[in-house]
């Protein structure tokens, strides 16, 4: 991580450094300008496709954001409140240089943020968000705007008819889906894809007023659209998050299925059609342990990367395989898109489950997850962990006390000043004492540096 850049761009308050128009434009100069050096195919045209979500700070950041975009002498096309993967779709489709999003995904309201993708519909590499945060910390002025400013709200639907095209209209035509939207980007594309296809829908949070998106549904909130589903007697049901590069999925008795169960499904589902490249997965350490030993259990071999669809989509690229995510529901079907797409992964998921002639619960049983507790610690400063003398080897010898019967993963959040502990094991109350040992030792740890 950089000093400005997450794991998933920039995020912050808006109106809190780094998300206030000075700083806002410059980046949008900058960015601009290494990209244009950069471009590796010159005859890529000089203009940046840019969406939004539904927060009511968008509006803002894209007026601070085009104003240093368009000194770089680039045009911007704006196709208003759009799912983040519209945009690493059009910007290929289009021959665009790059591509933005003013979103925060998941976060709450107040939160808002800004995501590069290069002309190959891909997260920027961190050699180039380097460059560009070097650049923005010299940089005095921006120059006046040059580049021209276009509304194309219309390219949004070469999107949906994309996702519609990836899918077999007569195998889904008549399938009962709930769809909850988060009040967020997928508002109107997913129930105009659905609705497309030939499914009934029920549509819940598709009503976004700039304060409520992720407010209690969405992707981190499943629980009224898992009811809703049995309610409706719907085949399934799919809840995206506020800008839908993500999805979880509920079976037809109510019970979710996270990215692990989505990833694991398909992938069996592709090895036996014969489409899963190399027999191989791609997950990060996140995922969950039963669901990495099931697929090897079942032929599929396993590549963990850390944490952030990047990563995944780096790892992807360079094996050549077709499919992996991350368990909060970034899923990748390498063969469509680059990067996670929560209502692309929703109807490829249902395409298979719909193929097999079997219901979503039955995919839902085939393997157990192991018990497992995440911790999530304020902190206040992020040192190496490595740094921490003792610290990671005294994580490796409470490890070993699980006999191999379990794992310990400690990371820092790339979004949020946290320092994350997944424990998992066999057994809940092993899990519980470990996850209680490593907090300790932290603490212990990081008093020592004070």
């Amino acid at each position: 991580m950089g000093k400005y850049f997450g794991t998933d761009g920039i995020r912050a308050i808006a109106g809190q450094f780094p998300l206030v128009d000075d700083f806002i434009t410059k980046l949008g100069y900058v960015a601009l300008n290494e990209l244009k050096a950069s471009a590796q195919n010159k005859k890529l045209l000089p203009q940046v496709i840019i969406a939004q979500d539904s927060r009511a700070s968008g509006p803002g950041i894209l007026d601070a954001l085009q104003k240093g975009i368009r000194a770089s002498g680039v045009d911007v096309i704006s196709v208003g409140i759009s799912p983040t993967p519209s945009v690493a779709y059009l910007v290929k489709k289009t021959n665009s240089l790059c591509g933005i999003v003013i979103s925060a995904s998941h976060n709450p309201a107040e939160f808002n943020g800004i995501k590069f993708f290069t002309n190959r519909g891909t997260k920027l590499p961190e050699t180039l968000e380097n460059a560009i945060e070097a650049k923005i910390d010299a940089l005095a002025t921006v120059p006046a705007p040059t580049g021209k400013w276009v509304e194309d709200f219309s390219l949004v639907k070469q999107y949906e008819q994309f996702l519609m095209s990836t899918v077999d209209k007569e195998i889904l035509k008549g399938t009962k889906i709930v769809l909850d939207c988060a009040n967020g980007a997928s508002y109107q594309v997913a129930v105009n894809v659905f609705a497309g296809l030939g499914m009934p829908v029920t549509v819940t949070a598709a009503k976004p007023d700039g304060t409520n998106i992720n407010k209690n549904v969405g992707a981190l909130h499943t629980q009224f659209m898992q009811d809703l589903t049995v309610r409706e007697h719907a085949f399934m049901g799919f809840s995206f998050d506020g800008d839908a590069d993500r999805v979880i999925a509920s079976d037809e008795k109510g019970r979710q299925l996270d990215g692990d169960n989505i990833i694991a499904s398909s992938a069996l589902c592709m090895k036996q059609a014969g489409t899963l490249a190399s027999n191989k997965a791609v997950l990060t350490v996140m995922a969950n342990l039963g669901c990495i030993n099931y697929l090897k259990e079942n032929g599929v071999d396993v590549e963990l990367t850390t944490v952030g669809d990047k990563y995944v989509s780096e790892a992807l690229e360079k094996g050549n395989l077709s499919i992996g995510g991350e368990t909060s529901g970034h899923i990748i079907f390498r063969q469509f898109a680059n990067t996670g797409d929560g209502v692309l992964s929703a109807l490829q998921f249902l395409q298979f489950v719909k193929k097999s002639g079997k219901p979503a619960s039955w995919f839902l049983d085939q393997w157990q997850k192991y018990p497992s507790q995440l911790k999530a610690i304020p902190v206040t400063a992020k040192p190496p962990l490595e740094s921490l003398d003792g610290f990671l080897p005294g994580v490796a010898q409470i490890e070993k006390t699980m006999q191999g019967k379990g794992r310990v993963v400690v990371r820092y959040s790339g979004t949020e000043p946290k320092l994350r502990i997944l424990v998992e094991g066999q057994e809940e109350q092993m899990v519980k004492r470990v996850l209680d040992e490593v907090e300790k030792l932290y603490q212990q740890k990081t008093e020592v540096r004070k």
